[in-house]
C-alpha cells in the first residue's frame, strides 16, 4: 500500500490567520494520525507564513508516524533539519516568495549542490527525497546524487485529468520506471486529490508515498478530516 503522509501547512495558515491556537496544530497532527494517515508532511518557509520553524520542533516530539519535512536546503533550513532529524527531508527548489511549490529540480546543473546537501542529511540518518518533473534526464540525473527517493511533482498531470486527458500520466510512468530501474524510491506530491489519485496510485509502479495538504484540507470542510483520510487511503490500496 501506498503511506498517506498529510501535509498540514493549511492548518497552520488557518490558525495563523486569526493569531491563537485555533486549530491546534499538534492536537490536529495527532488526530490525523489516529485516523490512519502514516505520515506528517510540514513545509517551513523562511517567513513562516504557515508553518512556524518552532511548529517542526513540536512536531517532532509528538508525531509517531514518519515525519517529513520538506523546503529549499538554505542554511537555516538545513540548521533546522539538522536538529529535528525527521524521518525523511524532501529538497524543493523554491523561491522565498513562492506561493507553492512549481517545479522540480535541475538535477543535472544543481548535482554538485545536491551532492553535497544530500550526504549531509544522510550522514545524519535523514532519508532524502528531491522534488524532481517528470523528465527521464532529470531522474538519472537524481540518482547521481545519493538521494533516497524522488518526489513526483504532479501538477500536470493534476491539470490534464480534469480535463479528461488521462494520457497526461505518461510521462510519470515512464519516470517512475527510470527511477525504479535506478534503485531510486518513488514518492509523489501537488494537486493530487480524491478524484485524481486512485488513477494515478494504479498507474505508478513502485508508488511509495503521497504528500497531500490543500487538497485534502479543503475535501474536510465539506466531509470530514477523518471521513477524508480514510477516503484516500481507500484509494491508495
Amino acid at each position: 500500500m501506498t503511506k498517506l503522509s498529510v501535509n498540514i501547512n493549511k492548518l497552520a495558515t488557518l490558525r495563523n490567520s486569526r493569531g491563537g491556537n485555533m486549530p491546534d496544530l499538534l492536537q490536529s497532527a495527532r488526530d490525523i494520525e489516529a485516523f490512519g494517515a502514516q505520515g506528517i508532511t510540514v513545509h517551513p518557509r523562511p517567513d513562516e507564513r504557515h508553518i512556524r520553524y518552532q511548529d517542526t520542533r513540536a512536531l517532532k516530539e509528538i508525531v509517531t508516524t514518519e515525519f517529513n519535512i520538506e523546503g529549499n536546503p538554505i542554511p537555516k533550513f538545513i540548521d533546522l533539519v539538522l536538529e529535528v532529524k525527521p524521518t525523511q527531508v524532501t529538497l524543493v527548489p523554491d523561491a522565498e516568495d513562492a506561493i507553492t511549490s512549481d517545479s522540480g529540480w535541475d538535477t543535472i546543473k544543481h548535482k554538485d549542490f545536491l551532492v553535497e546537501v544530500i550526504s549531509t542529511f544522510k550522514e545524519n540518518g535523514i532519508r532524502t527525497s528531491i522534488f524532481v518533473d517528470p523528465v527521464a534526464k532529470m531522474v538519472e540525473g537524481a540518482a547521481k546524487t545519493g538521494t533516497d527517493r524522488i518526489e513526483l511533482y504532479t501538477e500536470n498531470y493534476a491539470k490534464a485529468f480534469a480535463k479528461g486527458d488521462k494520457a497526461g500520466i505518461k510521462p510519470f510512468v515512464e519516470a517512475a520506471k527510470v527511477a525504479h530501474d535506478t534503485a531510486l524510491g518513488i514518492n509523489a506530491g501537488h494537486d493530487l486529490n480524491l478524484e485524481n489519485i486512485q488513477f494515478f496510485k494504479q498507474n505508478i509502479p513502485h508508488l511509495l508515498e503521497v504528500s497531500i495538504g490543500h487538497a485534502l484540507i479543503c475535501e474536510s470542510i465539506y466531509l470530514g478530516l477523518e471521513n477524508v483520510v480514510n477516503m484516500y487511503l481507500h484509494r491508495l490500496k
